[in-house]
């Protein structure tokens, strides 16, 4: 289980991510909700353990390492971090994506097969800015799930490709409800698809309350503001891979809008 409390992150001006909590467990599909880019980027980051927070606190399976966070997590088409360059083929892509995969899993692992089996021949010899919407996210994700310690994928801003949401919202679906291989699927998006009743979460939905003082003590006490801050997208839609064990991204500067 994925588990985030009172989150964030400084900025050099604004906040880079307001206080933000969420719980997200293996077999589910959350939405969360922010109207910059950079808070999106910055909660991507933060949930796949890819950036250090100024505070709050972010677990897997109750663990707070973020190596380990790092280890099961696959942050998927990051604008600016991530992303595919334009000038890549499909097939280039996939080689150097193949190569990022821990030896002990990869094995013989090469780009021609690795298409044929999972049935993107068909776009092999595209340039990554060619790819339409759906088969983009199909593509990126099934390069991130390509390892098998994967159980969190972070998408982040699948809907800046479209502002339809049937080019993605199913891909998203398919993945966190399969019996075979149940994961934990966390999207930042600019909007909430009409279609979509199950968990929303927003970005900066917690605002950091003070430490009390124990009773008759002068050490602080335990905060009792803890909230699960995910609920139905019909309540709350109006307030609207990789294993990167030898580096870790930060984010010096704020995205663009």
């Amino acid at each position: 289980m994925l588990s985030a409390r009172q989150l964030h992150a400084k900025g050099r001006r604004d906040p880079l991510l307001p206080p933000t909590s969420l719980t997200l467990r293996r077999g589910e599909l959350l939405l969360v909700t922010g109207e910059r880019q950079d808070q999106r980027t910055a909660l991507s980051l933060l949930l796949s353990g890819r950036m250090k927070a100024t505070g709050g606190d972010i677990s897997w399976d109750s663990s707070p390492r973020s190596k380990q966070l790092r280890l099961v997590s696959a942050l998927v088409d990051s604008p600016g971090v991530n992303e595919p360059e334009e000038h890549l083929s499909v097939r280039d892509l996939v080689t150097e994506d193949l190569a990022l995969i821990p030896r002990r899993y990869r094995g013989a692992l090469l780009s021609g097969p690795w298409l044929k089996v999972n049935r993107f021949e068909d776009i092999a010899d595209l340039w990554t800015e060619q790819l339409e919407p759906r088969r983009r996210l199909e593509l990126l994700t099934a390069l991130a799930l390509a390892n098998p310690r994967t159980d969190l994928l972070v998408v982040d801003s699948p809907d800046r490709h479209s502002a339809d949401g049937l080019t993605w919202l199913p891909r998203l679906q398919e993945l966190a409800y399969d019996a075979g291989r149940p994961l934990a699927v966390v999207a930042a998006v600019s909007a909430v698809p009409a279609s979509w009743d199950g968990p929303v979460a927003a970005v900066g939905n917690d605002e950091l309350q003070p430490t009390r003082p124990a009773p008759g003590g002068t050490g602080p006490a335990e905060d009792d503001h803890a909230v699960d801050a995910t609920v139905p997208a019909g309540k709350h839609a109006a307030s609207a891979g990789q294993d990167p064990e030898n580096s870790e991204t930060t984010l010096e500067t704020e995205v663009a809008k």
